[in-house]
């Protein structure tokens, strides 16, 4: 049986989604060199002959004999030394020269608190590592680990930097993540401070740090939450078949080449299926142009509302999504994914539902509009307001409380690109920072992905109300929520 699934913990992880068009994780940056600069190939090829000798003699077996650490303009990367054919078995990395939490002593492992997370289990076997420095027998491998100010998960933004993404629900989702690792470092404080000669002295920054560097590098194997190394150098492209593979018979993770490569080119692996809002959260970097994208949107029955109550029960038994939080729970609120809506004429595949089911409800003026409701799900499928209200105006009333709620967020994304890109244009000469830049990529993708949602709304509403496209009035903010 083979199994290889990237960890990613976010709020904004589906597994449904497409893999992103290229990713390349935050990694430490020693070497100046290019793989295009032939002077410089052996300093590469000396690099990965000293790490690959330290794996070999930890496993007693050979890792790969056809890559090379190296640097791409993504970063440092894996390249192909010989002339590679799809099919081919390019990587294989044992169980025993992964860090896992078996690393764990049994005096220690007994201690800790049963309800942590398993990457806090594998940061905590990293501060173990670190501690012994060059004593470490993972040493060589810890000395190429991003240190925390070379890596750019949403967690280490100062507060102005999180300001430029506070109109993103990332924004919110970031200060929850760092809440929650804060939690987590509290519950395991105690055990820590009982083993000095172990941990050393551990703050909540050290433990963020290692925390960061689990949770952006390491894979669900069939040994739980597991950091590969030299595996985890390969970067990501989503046209790419090949994905790292856990043999639980032979206990070993490989890679198979997927198509042929060429001595010089860059190896590339898929290893995840995630919006920029996850790569932001999760891995610390985000795409330009990243297809798979995506919009969480919350949805708010107003207090004021006469039918609040019953719209809440009804909403909370037939309709509320349940989220996989940060630490994995579930957590029931009127939380909805959208995706990309290819065409303003198509059948809106992208806004779920259940969304659309919701604002049914939402837009109802009496207990009788309810039951009609409950009525015509009895009678079908059981799935609360799934079919249009049979009163094109109610439709179209419902509808209009989804696309206000969606003008106001690409008002608020529209503002922020604009304050981000006048603060590019102040200096010609000054590039905007990595994280300004990853800020843009972030909104200008949710952007993308409202606007998309939000003609698609409006096309449909024009077509139930019979009016031409050039007849319609733009929907305004001042637009009733409901």
């Amino acid at each position: 049986m083979r199994i290889g699934v990237r960890v990613a913990r976010s709020l904004f992880a589906s597994p449904d989604l497409p893999p992103p068009v290229f990713a390349t994780r935050a990694l430490r940056s020693k070497f100046s060199f290019s793989v295009s600069c032939p002077e410089k190939e052996h300093v590469i090829v000396e690099e990965s002959a000293n790490f690959l000798r330290w794996l070999r003699g930890k496993t007693g077996t050979d890792i790969s004999s056809v890559l090379a650490l190296g640097n791409s303009t993504y970063g440092r990367s894996l390249i192909a030394l010989k002339n590679i054919k799809a099919g081919d078995c390019i990587l294989k990395v044992p169980y025993l020269a992964q860090i896992t939490s078996e690393s764990l002593s049994s005096e220690i492992e007994q201690l800790l608190p049963r309800n942590i997370g398993n990457v806090s289990w594998v940061a905590i076997v990293l501060l173990a590592e670190k501690k012994l420095r060059q004593s470490s027998e993972w040493y060589t491998y810890l000395n190429c680990l991003p240190c925390m100010d070379e890596m750019h998960n949403a967690i280490f933004w100062r507060k102005d930097e999180l300001k430029m993404i506070c109109k993103s629900p990332v924004y919110q989702e970031t200060i929850s993540q760092q809440a929650y690792i804060e939690k987590e470092f509290s519950a395991l404080r105690p055990v820590l401070e009982m083993f000095p000669d172990v941990f050393g002295k551990v703050l909540l920054e050290n433990f963020m740090h290692a925390y960061a560097l689990v949770s952006s590098r390491a894979w669900e194997t069939s040994k739980g939450v597991s950091l590969i190394p030299f595996a985890d150098f390969l970067n990501h492209d989503c046209k790419c078949g090949a994905v790292l593979l856990s043999d639980v018979d032979k206990e070993i993770s490989e890679v198979i080449a997927d198509r042929d490569y060429a001595i010089g080119e860059q190896v590339m692996i898929r290893y995840g299926k995630f919006s920029n809002a996850t790569l932001l959260l999760d891995f610390g970097f985000t795409l330009q142009h990243n297809l798979y994208d995506q919009v969480q949107l919350h949805m708010d029955i107003p207090l004021h509302d006469p039918l609040y109550a019953t719209k809440t029960e009804l909403v909370e038994k037939h309709c509320s999504p349940r989220i996989s939080s940060v630490d994995k729970s579930n957590s029931t609120g009127n939380f909805f994914i959208i995706k990309e809506v290819k065409s303003a004429s198509s059948k809106g595949k992208g806004i779920p539902q259940a969304l659309r089911a919701f604002v049914r409800i939402l837009s109802a003026t009496s207990i009788e509009e309810l039951q009609a409701l409950l009525a015509e799900a009895a009678e079908n499928d059981g799935r609360l307001a799934r079919r249009p209200l049979k009163s094109k105006e109610r439709e179209v009333q419902a509808h209009h409380i989804l696309c206000s709620r969606l003008f106001l967020m690409i008002e608020g994304h529209n503002t922020a690109l604009k304050m981000l890109n006048s603060q590019d244009d102040t200096d010609y000469n000054l590039r905007p920072s990595i994280r300004t830049r990853m800020a843009v990529n972030l909104l200008s993708g949710e952007l993308r992905i409202m606007q998309s949602a939000y003609n698609w709304l409006e096309n449909y509403c024009k077509r139930l109300s019979g009016a031409k496209e050039e007849d319609a009035l733009p929907l305004s903010a001042d637009t009733e929520l409901g």
